[in-house]
């Protein structure tokens, strides 16, 4: 991420909270360089829970919209398909949803999104959308030059031995923008749990961190490159 122009980055989540556990720090550092950073949420990721209402809704949203104020986010549209049960929906009406946001936004140059193998099925369908949406055809008025997908604590590392396993070989340097990252996470604070859960301040800090190491600096993000135009 060197000096650049602007480019438009645009992430697809299932639900807010995936973004910023997945690639918040990468936002940050977007955001920093003066990149236009879009999210579209495809859920509202709390209203199939048993004890969801009004109330836990009002406060995902809440938080939703503080976590993008804190990544600098520059626009973000919240879709309403079934929490956890995005499969009793056409695959065409969720590729469409994120084909109207780029229609009015413009096309992405980088895309980062679910990996296809995490546990939460949610996530799978998104992912299986953004590939349907920016499938290469040599007609299309214009393609990502980088699909990049994210690991999601307290799914990605839980698929099972079954599914093709996320296996990183991008990885962003995200020393400056940690702080961020776990900004926005506790912005979410109904949603994080105590350590030692996947899902807490401590492991995400832990995960970037192991993942910074593993390429020789002090944080990094990690993703699975689906497919890089250069």
């Amino acid at each position: 991420m060197s000096s650049h122009s602007p480019q438009k980055v645009l992430v697809v989540a299932a639900h807010p909270d995936d973004e910023a556990l997945g690639c918040g720090g990468a936002m940050a550092r977007h955001a920093a360089n003066g990149d236009e950073v879009g999210v579209v949420f495809m859920t509202d990721g709390v209203s199939s829970r048993l004890s969801a209402g009004e109330p836990e809704a009002a406060m995902r949203n809440t938080a939703m919209q503080s976590a993008m104020s804190i990544l600098g986010v520059s626009r973000f549209q919240a879709m309403s398909f079934p929490d956890n049960a995005m499969d009793s929906v056409p695959l065409l009406e969720i590729t469409q949803t994120i084909e109207k946001f780029c229609g009015d936004w413009g096309v992405p140059d980088t895309v980062y999104t679910h990996h296809g193998s995490d546990l939460n099925l949610d996530h799978r369908l998104t992912h299986q959308a953004v590939m349907t949406c920016f499938r290469p055809q040599p007609a299309a008025s214009g393609k990502p030059a980088r699909i990049l997908s994210f690991e999601v604590l307290s799914s990605t590392g839980w698929e099972g031995s079954t599914s093709q396993s996320f296996r990183p070989n991008y990885f962003v340097d995200i020393r400056s923008t940690l702080a961020k990252k776990l900004e926005a996470l506790a912005a979410y604070d109904e949603e994080m749990r105590p350590f030692p859960h996947a899902r807490s301040l401590e492991t995400a800090e832990h995960l970037a961190r192991y993942r910074g190491s593993s390429v020789g600096i002090p944080a990094a993000e990690a993703f699975e490159v689906q497919r890089i135009i250069a």
